[in-house]
């Protein structure tokens, strides 16, 4: 089973790099960033021409994330739990039934926290404070379970070109840092990391500067495995040459194969 994450940065822009890229990849189940739309214009023909199961959580101009799933959902839940004031659509969870049991998948877009001299660095914190509760609770089920997205967390100096450059950012602050470790330190997986330790693993490179054609990137595009799914972990991929498309995203997909019979 292939599961990707991509943060598209506007689904009704990239449309038909989503389809192309559908195609090469195949992937049975995939997490979507940064929709920027409303449930009712997500451009959902277009993917379910391919087979594709489509849910939203979406808000008008900016976040929103989605799930395709090849495999029906059994259940989807969107909003992360902890902070009823918090209205932006940045989560939402599914859950698939395989031969043995089920697949949990959670599709995240997690704040961005800059400038972190304003109140958007705490909310960065608190946010990443109820992913950490639940996935606490989440992990108590035993069963596989995948969060996937863009966390805006660079986890160390190896996955980013330039580390001095980032010291202060809310992307590469120690506090940031430290909140992604105690998220492995639960027992999660960083995916990527299991099977490749190489610097130069980027997921993002910024529009300014020429930051692609120099490969100034950053790796802030995760999948966290539980011990149940990254005991099937079989291979992970960045699929970098759809930032060379033409008007592309500043991400990249990324995904995982994982051996789990769906069937």
């Amino acid at each position: 089973m292939r599961i990707a994450t991509w943060n598209v940065n506007s689904v009704r822009q990239r449309i038909d790099h989503l389809v192309t890229w559908l195609g090469d990849c195949a992937p049975d189940i995939v997490c979507l960033q940064e929709i920027k739309c409303v449930d009712e214009a997500f451009p959902r023909e277009a993917i379910e021409a391919l087979g594709y199961n489509v849910v939203t959580h979406g808000q008008k101009t900016f976040n929103g994330v989605a799930l395709l799933s090849k495999l029906p959902f059994e259940e989807t839940t969107p909003r992360l739990a902890g902070d009823d004031d918090d209205v932006h659509a940045r989560f939402l969870e599914g859950v698939v039934t395989l031969k043995h049991g089920v697949l949990r998948v959670a599709c995240l877009y997690l704040p961005n926290g800059n400038p972190p001299e304003t109140e958007k660095y705490p909310y960065k914190l608190k946010w990443m404070s109820r992913l950490l509760e639940y996935s606490k609770q989440r992990l108590l089920a035993e069963e596989p379970l995948v969060l996937a997205g863009d966390f805006n967390v660079i986890p160390k100096a190896e996955d980013v070109h330039n580390p001095a450059a980032w010291v202060n950012d809310a992307l590469f602050r120690p506090a940031t840092r430290e909140s992604f470790q105690s998220l492995l330190g639960l027992g999660l997986t960083d995916a990527l990391r299991a099977v490749n330790d190489a610097p130069g693993q980027y997921t993002f490179w910024d529009y300014q500067a020429g930051a692609w054609q120099k490969n100034h990137g950053l790796r802030i595009d995760h999948l966290l495995l539980s011990p149940q799914a990254s005991d099937r972990l079989v291979d992970v991929g960045i699929d970098s040459y759809v930032r060379a498309w033409e008007k592309p995203s500043d991400h990249v997909p990324v995904w995982i194969d994982l051996d789990l019979e769906t069937a």
